[in-house]
């Protein structure tokens, strides 16, 4: 691909995402990013017998309500929604609420530059979304999108600045570029938010200690510790979660277990998955859970869809000033017509969920009510 100029000076963005998000490394006002080194560990059981407690600190009063959602596609130039996306979330803003909106953003908002297919390949896909879309996430409820996923870079370093540029005039703030924390101020509870992938332009999911030591400190530094994964097998043959490194397409997708374990054990609140494009089952694992994948929330012409691939959620969860669970209920969505999100009347994700929590999980795996609610 040929180089082309950046749309935007990174430090621009940077400051104009600030306006919701304050993006720190240990504490201090310091650049988006920040390498962190550590020797390769080799993927297995996660270590449960030290683990890493957090710092003392006085739990400040009140709750935090999160919103959580998958994948999220507006549509690839040419193939786009008829309306321009003004209307692609409206069947299920109302339960895009709370006071951290979370979502993975899978591709570019960006336009030029070249795709990392080149000429074209059957088993190669790029997306790239008008920059304009980024209104329609702040429309829809969004407060922050994860940047860390396998489509991020389809257009390089000019669509991933065309993106975080995007993101930040609408003053939605981003997660998951490597050695970046987010940090969200909601009354007197201070909100990390951290975002992993196994990709180089992402903090690496697979280098399992150096994801420990940026939890430990995003937990030095806040009240709540919320990680987001990009990871593990696609596909309908991949709604279990098993043990081990997962593969796809020859690419180490991370141990999602391992990895879910190791940064509970350094101090996250709650893990929430996406990348298999199915929903998976969820966790209780030492009172925090974990959300293995949440599966395609929207992708206009650009995923295959039927079955297990149209179905979804919204996780809503509220958690107290000290990182505790208080309360939890997934939301029924489908993917529609051409990959609309929409509520499911079905409510195909319960049982979905249920199932699959206690089939992986026994004991550990999260209680799903008749309507939604998360318990133990």
């Amino acid at each position: 691909m040929r180089p082309i100029a950046l749309i935007v000076r990174a430090g621009a963005a940077l400051l104009a995402v600030g306006f919701f998000f304050t993006l720190l490394i240990d504490g201090a006002p310091k650049p988006v990013t920040e390498q962190v080194q550590a020797a390769p560990e080799k993927q297995g059981a996660a270590k449960t017998s030290s683990a890493i407690k957090k710092p003392v600190r006085t739990a400040p009063a009140g709750v935090v309500t999160i919103a959580a959602t998958g994948d999220i596609v507006m549509g690839s130039t040419p193939n786009l929604p008829p309306d321009g996306g003004r209307s692609f979330f409206n069947g299920v803003k109302a339960d895009l609420a709370g006071d951290v909106v979370l979502g993975n953003l899978e591709g570019t908002l960006s336009t030029g530059g070249g795709s990392k297919c080149g000429s074209g390949s059957s088993n190669c896909y790029a997306f790239q979304t008008p920059p304009s879309y980024a209104a329609w996430l702040k429309k829809a409820g969004f407060t922050i999108l994860n940047v860390a996923n396998n489509h991020a870079y389809d257009y390089g370093p000019s669509g991933q600045a065309q993106t975080l540029a995007a993101l930040a005039k609408q003053r939605l703030a981003h997660t998951g570029r490597p050695g970046q924390i987010a940090y969200q101020q909601v009354g007197e509870i201070k909100i990390a938010v951290v975002g992993f992938a196994p990709y180089p332009w992402a903090q690496r999911l697979t280098d399992i200690p150096a994801a420990r030591r940026l939890v430990k400190k995003a937990a030095a530094n806040a009240d709540v510790v919320i990680v987001t994964m990009h990871a593990g097998a696609e596909g309908t043959d991949h709604t279990h979660v098993t043990p081990g490194t997962e593969t796809y397409l020859g690419e180490n997708r991370g141990n999602v277990v391992a990895f879910s374990h190791a940064v509970v054990d350094s101090g996250a609140d709650i893990v929430i998955g996406h990348g298999p494009h199915v929903l998976r089952g969820m966790e209780w694992y030492k009172g925090r859970l974990i959300a293995y994948s949440l599966g395609n929330f929207a992708g206009y012409n650009v995923f295959a869809l039927g079955g297990p691939l149209s179905l979804s959620g919204i996780l809503r969860v509220t958690l107290r000033g000290d990182g505790g669970f208080d309360s939890g209920t997934l939301v029924p969505t489908r993917l529609v017509g051409a990959g609309v999100p929409a509520l499911d009347p079905a409510e195909s994700a319960h049982g979905i969920v249920r199932t699959l929590s206690r089939e992986d999980f026994g004991g550990r795996g999260v209680m799903v009510s008749a309507n939604g609610n998360l318990t133990r």
